[in-house]
């Protein structure tokens, strides 16, 4: 790979607001020759921790899709991501992924996506956050934007230059069965991949509404772990709305933008009363500069109409 670009190192991180919450990740690549790669991406409701191993994901999956062989360096200022993968991962697999008390292991899925991927070339370094590193600031941006509904401006490689870059092409990568990194597809690779279709990179920032990410996954690509991941979360939104409603519990618009994971303009301008999901959303009133908002069951009302 001598005439090859070289990843040197690789910053993640993860943000989420209110945690949990929307959430973002960002990852900055940095090789031999000085050009850097930011990926990144939202996620609907998650936590803070879950962004964090997201993040790593990501960079590992790159790095295995890279074909190198020369060791690299992952920064994170997350001290549970790098305790889990260097210290606590081996013990929570002999015990079946169970902790010390006998309890499971949180974000046990991703976990297990982290551990399939990692490699002896990827040496593990915690970095201080907010301490003035710029890979680690930079990283930093790039998640609390994806976070707070907005996509950054990203630094990337064009579609050539990352992929001409690899060992293998994108049809031995979906044929390799040492990592199954077929199983987790790329974010960057994705980029690349409907770049070279005709399809533009989502380079201005813009507000999300409601929030997706940038990578172009469709649901059936996503590892069935990050599924199963999704729907747990979304079941804990919809129990925090059916709590909501049984209890007549009165809330703001940003709050119902943030529980319905969409810019709060997309509730202001719906109207008095609409429906979403199971429940009749129903302005009550204003309170200062704020629009309170009811939430009941759609069935419920329908049974007491009867």
């Amino acid at each position: 790979m001598s005439n090859q670009r070289i990843i040197k190192s690789i910053y993640t991180d993860g943000a989420c607001k209110g945690n949990p919450g929307s959430g973002g990740w960002g990852v900055v690549v940095y090789f031999n020759d000085g050009s850097i790669h930011e990926m990144g991406e939202a996620s609907e409701y998650t936590t803070n921790n879950q962004m964090e191993i997201q993040a790593a994901i990501t960079a590992l999956q790159l790095f295995a899709q890279s074909g190198q062989v020369e060791p690299i360096t992952l920064y994170s200022d997350s001290e549970y991501l790098i305790n889990s993968v260097t210290k606590w991962i081996h013990g929570w697999k002999k015990k079946g992924w169970k902790k010390s008390d006998g309890t499971p292991v949180q974000n046990q899925e991703l976990l297990k996506i982290i551990d399939k991927l990692n490699t002896e070339l990827v040496k593990w370094q915690h970095v201080r956050g907010h301490s003035g590193n710029t890979g680690n600031e930079r990283c930093d941006v790039i998640a609390r934007s994806f976070a707070s509904g907005k996509i950054p401006l990203l630094q990337q490689l064009s579609p050539q230059e990352l992929l001409t870059n690899c060992q293998e092409t994108l049809t031995q990568i979906t044929q390799r069965d040492v990592t199954k990194v077929s199983d987790y597809p790329t974010k960057s690779a994705k980029i690349a991949q409907n770049m070279l279709e005709g399809r533009t990179c989502l380079l201005e920032e813009r507000t999300m509404e409601p929030s997706t990410g940038i990578s172009g996954v469709t649901q059936e690509e996503k590892p069935p772990e990050m599924r199963i991941l999704q729907i747990r979360n979304l079941m804990e939104t919809l129990k925090i709305a059916d709590e909501i409603a049984q209890k007549g519990y009165l809330i703001t618009s940003s709050e119902l933008a943030d529980l319905m994971d969409v810019h709060a303009s997309a509730v202001t301008s719906r109207g008095d009363q609409w429906r979403w999901r199971n429940w009749i959303v129903s302005r009550v009133r204003r309170e200062g500069n704020q629009i309170l908002w009811e939430l009941e069951r759609g069935d419920q009302v329908e049974k007491d109409d009867n």
